[in-house]
């Protein structure tokens, strides 16, 4: 029998992919995707195009269906106001670049002004005379080198016999151009322009008439095993991207009219169509705005008299640009859907390798449709790890790295962070599920032992950290937060709650130790006063020396089950020892699977809970509970039936 699993172990092991061969393959196929991207561009870009377009139409199609309109006609008229739209704006601007070109002498004469003027005082400055003074002397020297002086020498000698030969002029004169050639050179650079968008076209009137059969198409090869699943999630997800589109656009037109009408009461020239130019460049994360800002800027010094011009439109662009994109922005769409900055700036020159100009223009877009299939579709989640703003690691993970780092400053910057939205009760919990990865990971030896009281001192260094937190407790429906957000005062508290009611008392290990402690400062932040004891200190040869005075409520500290027998003993010493205080067990570390264990547990030994938030409702119930009713609580939780499972830890 032991042979037999020795050969299925190492048939597995043969059949597992070498990680090396799978890292492999990856980039070969990464690089054929990206080859196919680049090469396959005359069909993607109009592809990409309509996808965009199709979402952002979408609502408006949806919209003309509730009319007495059908579905051709609906898909038919918004392809029509989209393209007169687009038409609408190509005339506009050509029009405006006609009036710009009109005036480029002027304006070149002007600028040619500045910059002698400018010339003028820097020669005028004696500082900047000298120093343009060494510069030139270090160029002379540099160019004419004791190598080169020879050879220039001999030059001279050369060419000087024959300078008395007159050179004979070579005129060349272009032939005359026929009408055709003329009106190819002008309708050539604008047919493949025409050609994308006409194809683009097309694609999105296809994609809007085939909307839900595309749907279900991709539904199959995506998550044909729970259509319901996939099928809402698909739904959710085109919703939020065709309102993050339309958003953006909404957002992109206030901040293009806004520049418009700052550029025209500051005078600069053609300001509708710098409006439209930063309209549209604003898709471009990071460098759109100053891209967008270079020739108006070029622009304000030209036309004006002065520098005050040029100072006034670069206030406009470089002030507007941070309002409107961390105030503005964050409350329109909130954090529905979001992408890392550092995949926005990798997006955007990949997609610019790819596709040029109009792949910078598109990368944001594309990037986000990216982020939200891998968000929804289970194939593709490496996608939303790669893109999203989300962090990769479970927020227990995260603590439990610093802990493992041995860094408290780190790990309470962390906590600072998650506490903006959630209660310290949250974060204890989040802290406790790290404190059972950390027992988990020394239970396999993959930490060293040694190691368990470096993590408890971790943990006391990240409580003095946080212990001057002023907790506002978040007001959320989804019941995420600890179930009573009630803080106590000395005054506030029954008489018999005043002297450590509470005694936490830990299992064996150091990891035991530290959360109790993190139960212990969680009640003292909640002005409920708590120590907490070692096992040791309630074992049978010390228990009587325990002091006890005060103590209404006993919770034990377990991160696991395979402390098991000691907490049931434990248990039964300390309700020996303290009769009339009440008493649950903390297991943080159980699931569902450990059943068998509760019931072994005993039937008699009380409540097993597998959270703070839990611990902290049952002593509140408790304070609030009227004396007479306290003992009959208190009788009922040691009659009670087989322990259950907190609604946490499901």
């Amino acid at each position: 029998m032991a042979g037999r699993q020795v050969r299925i172990r190492e048939k597995n092991a043969a059949a597992a992919p070498d990680p090396h061969l799978r890292l492999a393959a990856s980039a070969v196929t990464g690089a054929i995707v990206a080859g196919a991207i680049y090469f396959a561009r005359p069909v993607l870009i109009p592809l990409a195009l309509a996808i965009l377009l199709a979402f952002a139409l979408a609502p408006i199609v949806s919209a003309l269906r509730r009319l007495p309109v059908g579905h051709v006609t609906s898909v038919l008229l918004t392809a029509f106001f989209a393209v007169g739209v687009i038409g609408a704006l190509v005339l506009f601007i050509g029009s405006q670049l006609a009036h710009l070109a009109a005036d480029l002498p002027r304006y070149q004469h002007t600028i040619s002004q500045k910059v002698h003027a400018v010339e003028q005082t820097a020669k005028s400055n004696g500082v900047l005379s000298r120093a343009s003074t060494v510069l030139q002397n270090l160029d002379s020297e540099i160019s004419t080198t004791p190598e080169t002086a020879p050879v220039v020498k001999q030059t001279l000698r050369a060419v000087a016999p024959r300078q008395d030969i007159t050179p004979v002029p070579v005129i060349i004169r272009p032939q005359n151009a026929t009408p055709i050639q003329i009106i190819g050179n002008i309708v050539r650079p604008l047919l493949e322009p025409l050609a994308t968008a006409g194809i683009a076209m097309i694609f999105v009137i296809f994609i809007l008439l085939q909307k839900e059969d595309l749907r279900d198409r991709f539904i199959w090869m995506a998550g044909a095993g729970d259509l319901q699943r996939t099928k809402t999630a698909l739904d959710d997800g085109a919703e939020r991207l065709s309102r993050y589109l339309l958003t953006q656009i909404a957002v992109n037109t206030a901040f293009g009219a806004i520049i418009g009408t700052g550029l025209w009461l500051i005078g600069v020239p053609q300001p509708w169509l710098w409006a439209l130019v930063a309209g549209i460049f604003r898709f471009v994360p990071y460098v759109g705005v100053p891209l967008a800002a270079l020739t108006p800027l070029v622009l304000s010094l030209s036309a004006g008299s002065g520098w005050s011009m040029m100072l006034w439109t670069a206030a406009l662009y470089f002030i507007l640009e941070p309002v409107m994109g961390q105030l503005v922005e964050p409350l329109l769409y909130g954090r529905s859907v979001g992408l890392s900055p550092i995949a926005v700036v990798v997006a955007a020159t990949f997609w610019t390798w790819a596709w040029g100009p109009i792949g910078l223009l598109l990368s944001t877009p594309l990037t986000l449709c990216l982020a939200v299939l891998g968000r929804h579709v289970e194939r593709l989640r490496f996608l939303d790890v790669l893109l999203g703003n989300r962090p990769p690691l479970a927020h227990e993970e995260s603590v439990y790295l610093r802990i493992l780092s041995g860094d408290p400053d780190d790990a309470a910057r962390l906590a600072e962070i998650y506490l903006k939205d959630h209660t310290l009760c949250d974060y204890y919990d989040v802290a406790l599920k790290a404190l059972v990865l950390a027992q988990g990971d020394l239970d396999r030896g993959a930490v060293e032992n040694g190691r368990s009281a470096d993590f408890r001192a971790m943990i006391e260094g990240l409580i003095q950290n946080l212990a001057d937190h002023e907790e506002i407790a978040p007001v959320r429906d989804n019941g995420d937060s600890c179930a009573p957000e009630k803080t106590y005062t000395p005054e506030t508290l029954p008489p018999a709650w005043r002297n450590r009611p509470v005694l936490c008392v830990a299992g064996r290990g150091a990891l035991d130790e530290a959360a109790a402690l993190l139960l212990v400062h969680l009640l003292e932040k909640r002005g409920i006063s708590a120590r907490m004891v070692s096992s040791i200190a309630a074992s049978p040869t010390r228990i009587q020396e325990l002091d006890v005075d005060g103590v209404r409520f006993i919770c034990l500290s377990h991160l696991g089950s395979s402390g098991g027998a000691h907490a049931h003993y434990l248990m039964r010493r300390l309700r020996r020892r303290i009769p009339d205080s009440q008493a649950i067990a903390g297991f943080w570390g159980l699931t569902d699977d450990d059943g068998g264990f509760l019931d072994a547990f005993g039937t008699t030994e009380g409540e097993v809970v597998t959270a703070f938030q839990d611990v902290l409702a049952r002593i509140i119930a408790a304070i609030e509970a009227p004396p007479a009713e306290s003992s009959a609580t208190d009788a009922q939780s040691k009659d009670s039936g087989p322990p259950h499972l907190s609604e946490a830890a499901a």
